[in-house]
């Protein structure tokens, strides 16, 4: 049994239907998504239907509560700040209220998934260095997590984290604990623009790290028709 599990979309339809599809090359039967559907791109309300439409288990991200609300928009930076105001008048009140009810973290078979961090997921935390993912191992009762929020594919455990590359494999050992990082599908930060997503093989007890090209050139053209910012644009193609 495989698992295709990823998230971090953030409304970039041509990214996550690359992903899909590559998904089912590589004979995953199994979908989870750990969260942020939606903001910064072009295809919110087409990211998200495609997401329920696998029925597969998902996390809420923090761009998914965001968009869920009708606050006043606090604490995010201006690109995401103005991408969310034009995110929330695309979606509907059905959408809204999907996002509001996704869980925060949910287990799935042997494995545990998180959009940020274990031990304070509301809070939305950044684990960028094994130090950080310390923390979460605590309040991990699986061998496996996997999450996301950084945009940057890496695998942890207690005793090391490695940097993944193209197709990097990481085989399971009994006893350890893994936190995994699955990258970003829709808006990757590592310098790679290639979408990012993880296949966990449950029967071969391994993780894969998988990059993606898809055609960022559409991707890109939507967000300027949309009167998004160039700059959401742009960074599609530099990855960070």
């Amino acid at each position: 049994m495989k698992f295709a599990i990823f998230g971090d979309i953030h409304a970039n339809l041509e990214a996550l239907e690359a992903v899909l599809a590559d998904a089912a090359d590589h004979d995953c039967s199994h979908h989870v998504c750990i969260g942020d559907i939606v903001g910064y791109n072009a295809n919110p309300r087409e990211c998200l239907e495609l997401v329920r439409s696998l029925e597969c288990p998902v996390v809420k991200g923090n761009h998914d509560e965001e968009a869920s609300l009708d606050t006043d928009l606090i604490g995010l930076n201006p690109l995401a700040e103005q991408s969310m105001k034009w995110t929330r008048e695309q979606l509907t009140n059905e959408d809204k209220e999907y996002l509001s009810d996704l869980k925060l973290v949910r287990q799935v078979r042997d494995f545990t998934i998180v959009h940020a961090t274990l031990d304070t997921p509301p809070g939305w935390g950044y684990v960028t260095s094994k130090f950080d993912a310390l923390a979460s191992f605590s309040y991990q009762y699986t061998p496996l997590c996997f999450f996301g929020h950084t945009h940057t594919p890496v695998f942890y455990s207690k005793s090391l984290s490695v940097e993944v590359e193209d197709g990097l494999k990481v085989e399971i050992e009994q006893g350890k604990k893994y936190f995994t990082n699955v990258g970003s599908v829709g808006q990757p930060r590592d310098g790679d623009p290639r979408a990012s997503y993880c296949i966990y093989d449950m029967g071969g007890q391994r993780m894969i790290n998988r990059r993606v090209e898809y055609d960022l050139h559409t991707a890109q053209k939507k967000i300027l028709d949309a009167g998004l910012p160039e700059m959401l644009a742009q960074r599609l193609e530099l990855g960070k």
